[in-house]
């Protein structure tokens, strides 16, 4: 099956500066939160760090998500939750798409045009 792309509604978006390469996300804005739409290569492990309330949808792929200390495999459909502070990390398996709600109003900033 070929890989869907996010359509133009969400890739107009701001990007975020993520200083990952191969991690893109693009920023729906509120005050008080974000929405992040991710389109994240197989890059292999993000380490272990911490922040606000998160909430997250995967689209598409695969991660194996780590929090506090217990792993799990995420496919598409499944949800997950990170609650504040608690430290997590993720590997990226395949392609990966998700959609994910931060808590903290300034998670990321947009990447300089």
């Amino acid at each position: 099956m070929a890989q869907a792309e996010f359509t133009t509604l969400i890739t107009g978006l701001p990007l975020a500066d993520i200083p990952l390469e191969g991690v893109r996300g693009w920023i729906s804005q509120a005050t008080d939160h974000q929405i992040v739409f991710f389109d994240i290569d197989p890059i292999g492990g993000i380490p272990p760090h911490s922040h606000g309330e998160q909430w997250g949808i995967v689209v598409e792929g695969e991660m194996e998500l780590t929090i506090g200390g217990e792993t799990k495999r995420y496919g598409p459909g499944d949800s997950y939750h990170v609650p504040a502070g608690v430290v997590h990390s993720a590997k990226f398996l395949t392609h990966f798409r998700a959609i994910d709600v931060f808590a903290d109003g300034d998670r990321y900033k947009p990447k300089p045009t």
